[in-house]
């Protein structure tokens, strides 16, 4: 069974929501008049690509101060909100709007803390589909992992020195950017699979088809950390990765003359089934959707970077999160509040819901 297969199973793959609800968003004019343009990777110069490493090395040299479990740097602060929120932020309704704050604040970050003037770049994973390993984009992040402990190389990464706080997955340890590529598992970012997810009718269909195949792409062709569902932020490729599927659900939200329904359409649960580590979750194929592999998946696994099936649960020390904003029901809703602990302010799905609206303010090249 293929990794991202796998991946897919960790996220609560049970995408078999309630029926979607529109509601309507904010409504007043936009602020947004010069938003910022996110290119992909490949395209950018030799100096565009150095400032944004350089940017991300900042982060992870510079001292946390928001007082996250195990977060030492910047960086490790990022990853500790993940780790918080990865029980309602896969598998859910509010899995695309979540991440996009996420990478809203991310971006904004490395503006403000180290000096970053380019924008948050992505991996175009449709040109690299079935063949990750020989990708310019994981090359230029430190290529596969070496030895039988998956770390990047020291010497041909500019992060193979890093040492990480946080993982896998609600662990705490010192350990290296670890990576375990798999070309057959980054299949599913094909332009065919991508293609079929852009044609979904609405937001349950596309949610479904985009979660499980060309975002479990990316983790499953990364590997080892990556494939981790609670501490994947360790690697930074994921800013990347998820910056592409961000773009692809803003591709489906301005397809012509649809654009004003669906930067209102959410719906879906906002919380995972629950799954068993020990025989894999079962589940019943999601409303408009259906995963690779059908509706049951293979046992967990463990290994360097993925860790093992205990550190998958949720430890004492970490407050089980709270849906805000969900009026005590499992429906998402564009009232539910993300919670960012302190790297950017809260905001509603309403309010995130238009990249170019008085949140966002960016659009993709």
């Amino acid at each position: 069974m293929l990794p991202q297969l796998l991946f897919a199973s960790v996220l609560g793959c049970a995408l078999a929501a309630p029926t979607s609800r529109q509601v309507s968003p904010l409504s007043r004019k936009s602020t947004c008049t010069n938003p910022l343009v996110r290119k992909a990777w490949h395209t950018l110069t030799p100096a565009e690509k150095k400032a944004y490493i350089d940017a991300e090395l900042c982060l992870m040299n510079t001292p946390g101060n928001l007082g996250l479990r195990g977060a030492k740097s910047k960086y490790d602060e990022f990853q500790a909100v993940h780790v918080y929120q990865s029980e309602i932020a896969h598998g859910v309704g509010q899995f695309f709007p979540f991440h996009r704050l996420y990478l809203h604040a991310h971006e904004l970050t490395l503006r403000s803390t180290c000096n970053y003037t380019g924008t948050q770049p992505y991996w175009d994973e449709t040109l690299d589909a079935g063949s990750f390993s020989t990708s310019s984009v994981l090359a230029d992040f430190g290529g596969d992992g070496l030895s039988t402990e998956r770390c990047i190389s020291p010497t041909a990464s500019p992060f193979g020195n890093i040492v990480l706080s946080i993982g896998p997955g609600y662990r705490l340890s010192q350990h290296c950017i670890q990576r375990s590529v798999s070309d057959p598992s980054s299949l599913s970012a094909s332009p065919a699979f991508v293609a079929d997810c852009l044609s979904k009718e609405t937001y349950l269909q596309f949610w479904a088809c985009a979660e499980a195949r060309p975002h479990s792409a990316g983790h499953g062709g990364v590997g080892a950390q990556m494939m981790n569902p609670v501490s994947s932020p360790g690697d930074p490729l994921f800013y990347l990765h998820h910056a592409f599927l961000d773009k692809i659900w803003a591709d489906w939200q301005a397809q012509e003359g649809k654009r004003e329904q669906r930067l209102k359409e959410i719906g879906g649960n906002n919380r995972p089934v629950a799954f068993n580590f020990t025989d894999g979750p079962r589940f019943p194929p999601p409303t408009g959707g259906e995963f690779p592999g059908g509706g049951v998946m293979p046992p967990m696994f463990g290994g360097p970077g993925f860790g093992e099936p205990g550190d998958l649960v949720r430890p004492a020390d970490v407050p089980e999160p709270i849906v805000m904003g969900d009026n005590g029901g499992n429906t998402t809703t564009l009232n539910q509040v993300m919670q960012m602990y302190g790297i950017v302010p809260n905001q509603t799905i309403a309010e995130i819901m238009d990249i170019q609206g008085d949140v966002l303010c960016y659009e993709y090249e």
